[in-house]
């Protein structure tokens, strides 16, 4: 399954302003309609995408009417799903052409509306009109936020009572400050003249000048600048429990290298910052932690000292498998006891049950009053509140109740890219690589500690050409010893058919298991090592991708196809092509109107968003972010209108 976002943007080409167009509800409405009607005259067998509505009222979330099977064919929609593609029924006597996701969405909304896969807007916060219509921030009741308006908060009761009781319960507003990009006249020391700094409406209002803004950042205060940020999320089915725990752990040190890879948002509040990743604005938007939670206070009244928000990089390794040293879990990670004792006197292992005794150190954040009194037999919505309002770079998913849906693991970290093929592409990739984890038993361990150092290295400017990054030396599982059993018969083994789920488990080598220091299994690798490997003990991811390749039956046609998105992948990966974010700020740097003093203007922001149109849809070219040839993929030509 997979998840991708849009903002909506309102374009005014006579004035150059971008706007964030506030019609969520209206064109969720319009489009459910649509989706209603093609579903109606589909069969079963065409997937038609549904849209819902996310935190910001200028969002569209989009996933698929189904999941994805492990056929090639069916990965290789990915973009097309993105976009639209024409199906052929040959059972009926007309052809059915569904428009499906960007241009779905693009058809029925304004004319001088646009549907955006962007990650963060240029001018969200900035003091004047950045969202069509205007609202004043005085109005924020839930937030409190000094830039941003209550109306820019989807209106359901969930969203504006999670922004008021992150607020309330951690004494304060959120306070999240990104380094300043210092340009050649950007201001010295930089104290953003933008900030209201007199203002006094509510009583959080001087939290900004009693410390809360840094000097030379970029000061943030409001849930809306994170949750109201767009990315690329991947859900994968597994065979069973102990197939999602390895999927799980193979992928934690993964999600660092793929959020620099993906990096997309350098501009925050109308500023360049020196940092090209969303992630630490959404972990400091949804900081709920008390003082004493934060360490700042000697614990009184709570019950742990938490070393991170809740939405952040993963805490825990939680596979049982043999490879699963305990020195990896090396960091400091509270969990309930009495939770933890519960679930391990009713047969959970010691790993699964501090996962979950984990989440549970979190108190729930919303909550409504008619899912209190819930069976909790037959009911795991009370589980599902408190593991949905923990936002790490994977979420272990257990079965709903009463559901066939089995196990899941969802791969969270990615920025959303500036074009479908770019999403495609590291969608394709990470389904793969997710594949050759469980097929080829990689072993991608390295201490918890490390993956987070990674996630503050990916996030620094410019960090896939020129960031090191800590990763495991060797990845192949040592082979058990041959038997008559195991030994090759002489004959090649057929070829799947489909990506397939259901891998046996590793075999632990029955001699010679010999454990070395954990510090000697890793060592610090360039982006280009990590991917395209370094020496003969380790390949590189892509390598690894293609060999499980190799394994399957796949027509030359769909492998040309699948190895045009990896050579994206591999060329962002050597530094052959730009990140978006280093693409973005060369973009800004470069313009005519920027004074090098850090500033994005409003014109600035809007040429640089219509530029993020014209190349998704091929009107411009941009050889240093995509291959050649790529044409763009707004072909509106014989489409028809619905």
């Amino acid at each position: 399954m997979m998840q991708i976002e849009y903002m909506v943007v309102s374009f005014d080409n006579e004035k150059h302003t971008a706007r964030l167009s506030l019609r969520q509800e209206e064109i969720l409405e319009k489009l459910s309609a649509i989706v209603d009607d093609i579903g109606a005259d589909c069969p079963d067998s065409i997937s038609v995408p549904t849209f819902h509505p996310e935190y910001g009222r200028y969002m569209l979330e989009s996933t698929p009417g189904s999941p994805y099977t492990g056929s090639i064919p069916d990965i290789l929609s990915v973009e097309q799903n993105m976009r639209y593609r024409y199906v052929i029924i040959p059972d009926l006597a007309r052809l059915l052409t569904v428009i499906l996701r960007r241009n779905l969405a693009r058809k029925h909304l304004k004319p001088n509306e646009i549907p955006l896969t962007l990650t963060s807007f240029p001018r969200l916060g900035v003091p004047g009109q950045f969202t069509e219509p205007y609202f004043d921030p005085a109005n924020a009741v839930s937030s409190h936020s000094l830039f941003l308006p209550q109306e820019i908060t989807n209106p359901h009761a969930r969203f504006p009572t999670l922004t008021a009781n992150i607020r309330t319960r951690r004494g304060s507003k959120v306070a999240i400050n990104l380094p300043v990009f210092i340009d050649e006249k950007t201001p010295r020391p930089f104290i953003d003249p933008t900030i209201p700094w007199e203002r006094d409406i509510y009583p959080e209002d001087h939290e900004a000048r009693d410390g809360a803004a840094l000097p030379d950042h970029v000061y943030m205060d409001a849930m809306g600048f994170g949750m109201g940020c767009c990315c690329l999320q991947l859900t994968f089915q597994s065979c069973n429990v102990a197939e999602a725990r390895r999927m799980y752990d193979g992928l934690i040190p993964i999600g660092p290298i793929l959020l620099a890879l993906t990096a997309a948002s350098p501009v925050w509040r109308g500023y360049l910052t020196d940092v090209d990743c969303r992630w630490n604005v959404i972990a400091g938007s949804v900081d709920d932690r008390t003082e004493e939670e934060r360490g700042l206070k000697p614990l009184k009244n709570d019950r742990f000292r938490i070393p991170k928000s809740r939405y952040d990089s993963v805490d825990l390794y939680i596979s049982d498998d043999w490879r699963n040293r305990t020195e990896y879990n090396d960091t400091y990670c509270p969990y309930d006891e009495p939770i933890f004792r519960r679930l391990c006197d009713h047969g959970l292992d010691e790993l699964l049950a501090k996962h979950v005794a984990h989440l549970f150190i979190r108190d729930p954040i919303v909550i409504f009053s008619e899912s209190i009194d819930l069976d909790d037999t037959s009911s795991t919505d009370h589980f599902e509140n408190i593991q949905s309002t923990n936002w790490q770079t994977l979420r272990f998913k257990p079965p709903p109740a009463n559901s066939p849906i089995g196990w899941r693991v969802e791969f969270r970290s990615m920025e959303v890219q500036m074009t479908d093929f770019e999403n495609a592409a590291f969608a394709v990739f990470v389904v793969l690589l997710s594949r050759a984890i469980l097929s080829f038993h990689l072993n991608f361990y390295i201490p918890i500690s490390k993956v987070d150092e990674n996630m503050g290295r990916a996030q620094q400017r410019d960090a896939a050409a020129s960031g090191k990054f800590f990763f495991r030396k060797t990845v192949h599982t040592p082979s058990p010893p041959s038997t008559a059993e195991n030994t090759p018969s002489g004959s090649p083994p057929a070829k799947d058919k489909k990506l397939r789920n259901c891998f046996p488990t590793p075999p632990r080598p029955e001699h010679h298991l010999h454990h070395g220091p954990v510090g000697e299994e890793y060592e610090e690798m360039t982006m280009n090592e990590i991917m395209n490997g370094k020496g003969i003990e380790f390949p590189g991811l892509l390598n690894l991708v293609i060999s499980y390749l190799d394994t399957l039956d796949v027509p030359a046609d769909e492998l040309a196809r699948i190895h045009k998105y990896l050579d994206l992948v591999r060329l962002r990966s050597t530094g052959q092509l730009q990140t978006p974010a280093v693409w973005m700020r060369n973009f800004i740097r470069s313009h005519p109107l920027y004074k090098q003093d850090s500033v994005v203007s409003e014109e600035i922001s809007y040429d640089l968003l219509v530029a993020i149109d014209e190349i998704e849809r091929g009107v411009r070219s941009a050889p240093e972010l995509l291959p050649g040839d790529y044409t763009g993929g707004q072909k509106d030509q014989g489409s028809i209108g619905l």
